[in-house]
């Protein structure tokens, strides 16, 4: 498949239905995201199970605000409406076929089951004390560990998923209960 521009109006959508969907958020004058785009290009045609979208972040700010995107190219991925996956820079080929091979076999459940006991944590006011370490699919830039700090709970989209929201405590640019 193609890569698809992705606006904010079918974000949520194009989330929500389809299993696995890997976003480039890029601009026309950044020299890296150039060099990315064809890379890109090239591994979205060898994975058209995969929805490959491409978010310029002049066009579509509020996206970009709503992931906190301070450097580009960006990429994220969500499987099964769930965010797992945030790394900015330009991944090399071998690299993002890597991942996306190790993204279609992230058993879901038991991610589920993760941020489920997370939930169930912070309900009870008990917070991780650091990242999980040692899982490559599940990444926060911000915490600088990699782990499960923050995406896999919401996208900021404007809607909810697994039932939360966009506040700081689940949002992608709030990682401090985690370190």
């Amino acid at each position: 498949m193609a890569t698809l521009e992705i606006s904010e109006p079918m974000f949520a959508e194009t989330i929500e239905n389809n299993e696995l969907v890997l976003l480039d958020f890029w601009a026309e004058w950044c020299g890296p995201c150039k060099a990315y785009g064809p890379v890109y290009e090239r591994v979205s045609e060898e994975f058209p199970e995969v929805v490959f979208g491409k978010i310029d972040t002049e066009e579509q700010q509020a996206l970009a605000g709503m992931f906190g995107i301070r450097s580009i190219p960006t990429t994220i991925a969500f499987k099964e409406g769930i965010g797992v996956f945030m790394q900015p820079g330009a991944l090399p080929e071998d690299a993002l076929r890597d991942l996306i091979e190790k993204l279609q076999g992230l058993d879901m459940n038991e991610v589920r089951a993760e941020l489920e006991a997370r939930e169930n944590a912070r309900s009870n006011n008990e917070l991780a004390t650091e990242c999980v370490q040692d899982d490559p699919c599940l990444y926060s830039s911000e915490c600088g560990l990699t782990g499960t700090c923050d995406i896999a709970e919401s996208y900021c989209a404007g809607t909810k998923t697994n039932n939360t929201s966009c506040e700081s405590e689940t949002n992608m640019n709030n990682c401090e209960a985690y370190q």
